[in-house]
This record gives C-alpha cells, structure tokens and sequence, in this order.
C-alpha cells in the first residue's frame, strides 16, 4: 500500500460504468484512479485519453506494485477470474456486482483475501446514498415499528432496446435477478438484515429477443436464463418479504420497495439511485408524508463503496459495502433460481451484519468525521 493520503485504484474493464466510476471518484478524497486496461486494447487507450489515465495491459496493471486497489468493472461472467488474478496479485478488490456467477468462485476470492489480509468490496453502493441511509435511520428510530415484510418490484421489458451490448443480459451469470437482484437485495439487508429461507417461481416469456439498439439492430439473441423471477425471502428477524425481477413487463405502476412495520410503511425510493423520495405512512392514517433526506450524497455517487473500502484498508475499521454482504447476496439470487427449478424452499447458509449507518453531518468527499 502506498503512503500517500489517496489510493492508488487501477480499473479492468473499460466500458461504459467505466466512466460513471471515474467521474464520481473524482470526489472523494482519498482515491485516484491511476490507470486502466482492458481485454480490448482499444477500449483502454480511449479511456486513457479521455481521462488522462495511463493505459495498461491486464497482466502490467496487476504487477504494478504502485496500485492499491483493483476495480474490476469487466462483464459479470469474467468477475470471479479478474478477482481472484487481482487477490493473487496481493491486491485489494472492489468488484461490480455481482461478486461472482457461482458461489464456489467468491468462496475462493473470500478465502484467499482472509489469507492474504486484503479486502473485497463490491457493488452496489447505493445504499449509501441519501435516500437509503434515510430510510436506514426510520427503521433504526423505530418510526415503523416492528418489522413484519417487504414488497420489491423490478419491472421492465429487457436492455435490447437501448443497452449497445444486451447479450450478456440474457446469458448465463446474468438476467434480471442476477443484474438487477443486488441492488433490491443489498438495500434490503442493509435496511432488514439478513436472510435464511427462499423460495420461488420463474419462466422464459420469450426465448428469443431482438435487438433494437444500436449498433447491433436487428441481431437475434437465444435467451439462457429466467426472465421472470418471483421469490419469498424469509428474515431472520422475522420478516417476510417478497421479490420480483422481470425483463419481461411491458408496462408497471408499483412501487420499487416497501416496507412494513407494525406502525406504519416505509416507501423507499429505487434502489438504483442514491436520492430519494422517502415517504412514510403511520398507522391509522391515509396519509402518506415526504420525509427530508438527512444525508448526503443524493447525486450519482458510484464509488462511494470503493472510497469507505480506502478508509477501511487505511484506518483498519469494517467496510460497508463487503465482500461478506455481497456473498449473500449472491447465495440469495442462486437460491432463489434453484428453488424456480427445483419447486421447493431452500435454506441460506451463509449470514452478514447490517454495516453501521453513514454518520450525519459528512462533508462531500468524506465518510468519516
């Protein structure tokens, strides 16, 4: 690890949230993002340029003793190999999400950052922004009372109308619970806690998708994976809640999530951002109130998980966004659609804490006082 203030972040993957990243690390203060690299050299070189970064070869960027921390932004199926070539290279590691296509492959990046003394984070971060942290302290205060459930809804009809590269989305490691699943589950567990029990229900509504996007309009993707996804989560405090990750909705008008709790509902906002709106209703009452966000970092904040990873790897004290929340996560999602194949519930082995909330009053830049 370097001794300067800021750490020394080298990305691998260099498509398009390569640029949602570097933008909003730009703000905290203890991140630089050094250099870049990619399997496609080209796709490197312009994000170089762009960015005034150096442009690396993969096997150059995890050899540079100068880098502290990989950002492994490559494709969901390549997450676990970059990972465990970064951890092997005795790097620290945030990956997007999910952490990887099988819980076997993060159980080795696990294991291997426990031996070695490095850290995983992993996305998404979201539920540090504003609005989830907001929500975090109504549940925290008791606002709502005793938890009881949860309702959560990702309803769209698929990336081939506007993503340039929707193939993935339909492969194997991927499709609306494994794209789309992390950020609901992840706003849940740091709000509700952690998850023993799922069961669930899913189809193909169409095995065939045709891309309307550019630049590849017209192509014809075979769809690998459910498309529509309908789980049952059991808590540990006791709370039921349930699940739906669909690419195959025209058309929807419920909420993104719910919570409820034995004197009121919480609405929290799209787990895909960082702002609000927060609304509470109480009991006995017909009236829903918007609630003031009481933390910062309501804007695009991506990396904001990478920056309190830096904090922990320099000061020594837990990170949020953990490669431990994360594993669950994954196990979740990979429970969820084996109970859609196998029609039966299933147990979740593996458990998490509820990260400590953000601290109120953080200046921009900072997640620390």
């Amino acid at each position: 690890m370097t001794k300067t203030l800021k750490m020394n972040v080298g990305i691998i993957g260099c498509g398009e949230i390569s640029r949602f990243y570097i933008d909003s690390c730009k703000k905290f203060n203890n991140l630089n993002i050094f250099a870049c690299a990619d399997i496609i050299e080209e796709k490197a070189e312009a994000i170089s340029k762009e960015f005034c970064l150096k442009a690396y070869s993969i096997n150059h960027l995890l050899g540079d003793p100068q880098i502290d921390v990989i950002l492994n932004l490559t494709v969901p199926q390549a997450h676990a190999k970059v990972g465990l070539a970064a951890l092997e290279a005795g790097k620290h590691l945030y990956n997007e999400k999910p952490l990887a296509f099988k819980c076997d492959d993060a159980k080795k990046m696990l294991n291997i950052a426990e031996k070695k003394r490095l850290l995983i984070g992993c996305a998404p971060d979201t539920f540090l922004g504003g609005g989830l942290q907001t929500c975090r302290k109504i549940i925290d205060d008791g606002l709502i009372g005793e938890l009881v459930g949860c309702t959560c809804f990702m309803m769209q009809h698929g990336t081939e109308n506007w993503h340039p590269n929707p193939e993935f989305h339909y492969k194997q490691g991927s499709g609306p619970m494994f794209e789309m699943g992390p950020y609901y589950l992840t706003a849940l567990i740091s709000l509700m806690g952690p998850i023993h029990q799922v069961t669930g229900s899913g189809r193909i509504t169409f095995p065939e998708r045709i891309i309307t996007s550019e630049p590849k309009r017209g192509q014809k993707i075979k769809v690998e994976v459910l498309t529509y996804l309908a789980g049952l989560m059991n808590f540990k405090n006791g709370a039921i809640g349930t699940i739906v990750t669909s690419f195959d909705v025209w058309a929807t008008k419920l909420p993104s999530i719910e919570i409820y709790g034995t004197e009121g509902t919480l609405s929290v906002p799209d787990p895909n951002t960082f702002g609000g709106p927060v609304q509470i209703c109480h009991a006995n009452s017909d009236n829903w109130q918007n609630v003031p966000l009481t933390y910062g970092y309501t804007e695009q904040s991506r990396g904001i998980g990478l920056a309190d990873m830096a904090y922990a790897i320099r000061y020594g004290r837990p990170h949020r966004a953990s490669g431990r929340m994360a594993y669950h996560v994954l196990e979740i999602m990979s429970a969820i659609n084996q109970a859609c194949n196998e029609k039966r519930s299933i147990n979740i082995i593996s458990t998490c804490e509820r990260s400590e909330p953000l601290p109120i009053g953080l200046k921009d830049g900072l997640l620390d006082l």
